[in-house]
């Protein structure tokens, strides 16, 4: 008999191959790093720096830039605010200015010429007096008001100047006496007349005259005197002031003088 000798198995072509792949996995194994892996190490090493260089380049200026112009922009904001705020004060000014004037424009409408003002005033003064039954004791002394920075006001040194204003007006001072409700009265007279009077003192003070009381006969035909109010003297110190006088007519006064 002849002897047979075993035969080996026969290896396959997919078992070399998974052999082949557990080699190569245990000899990445015992290395630290492999060349994927310094590939991968220095890919990502390069994106950080481009990172760090973007952010260095690009993203500081432009924050910088972006802080430079935001205080710009408040800068200029305040600037617009503090400009429109001048343009509102001078339009309020501006208006201001125009009812000041308008005001005045109405004022001296309503004021009288002076050669008729004075002799209304005068008429004026001496129709109270009588109306509300007083007895004019001092005055009225009338003193004239040349307005201010005229030639004759400039030298002038009275006690009246105090009351002179840019209008021609007269200073007027009198005394009169009578009962206390007469006197009320004559004093809202003044301030309600249609002159423009001003009244710039007041005095008041017990008349000094002695007034017999009327005598009449009691019930028992005795002669008793009736009581009589007693008088009260009122001193007052007033200016009126009447239109200024245009160019054409001071030139014919200064003239005629």
């Amino acid at each position: 008999m002849s002897e047979q000798t075993p035969t080996s198995p026969r290896v396959l072509p997919r078992d070399r191959i998974r052999a082949r792949l557990q080699t190569f996995n245990a000899a990445r194994g015992q290395r630290v790093l492999g060349p994927a892996e310094i590939i991968a190490l220095a890919g990502s090493a390069v994106i950080l720096l481009l990172v760090i260089a973007s952010y260095i380049y690009f993203l500081v200026p432009a924050r910088l830039r972006l802080d430079a112009l935001t205080a710009e922009r408040s800068r200029l904001q305040a600037q617009l605010r503090t400009s429109q705020d001048i343009v509102r004060q001078g339009q309020t000014t501006e208006e201001r200015v125009q009812a000041i004037t308008q005001s005045l424009d109405v004022f001296e409408n309503k004021l009288v010429g002076a050669n008729s003002g004075r002799m209304g005033l005068y008429d004026s003064l001496n129709s109270l007096i009588r109306k509300n039954g007083l007895r004019n004791t001092s005055g009225p002394a009338y003193t004239p008001l040349e307005p201010l920075g005229s030639k004759t006001s400039a030298g002038s040194k009275s006690a009246n100047t105090k009351w002179q204003s840019i209008y021609p007006g007269i200073a007027i001072n009198v005394t009169v006496e009578g009962q206390y409700q007469n006197l009320r009265r004559f004093v809202q007279d003044i301030e309600t007349s249609r002159q423009f009077i001003i009244i710039n003192s007041v005095e008041l003070e017990r008349s000094t005259e002695t007034n017999a009381s009327p005598v009449v006969e009691g019930e028992a035909g005795a002669a008793t005197a009736a009581p009589r109010p007693a008088l009260v003297s009122l001193r007052l110190g007033m200016s009126t002031y009447f239109q200024r006088s245009s160019p054409e007519e001071t030139a014919v006064g200064e003239g005629v003088n």
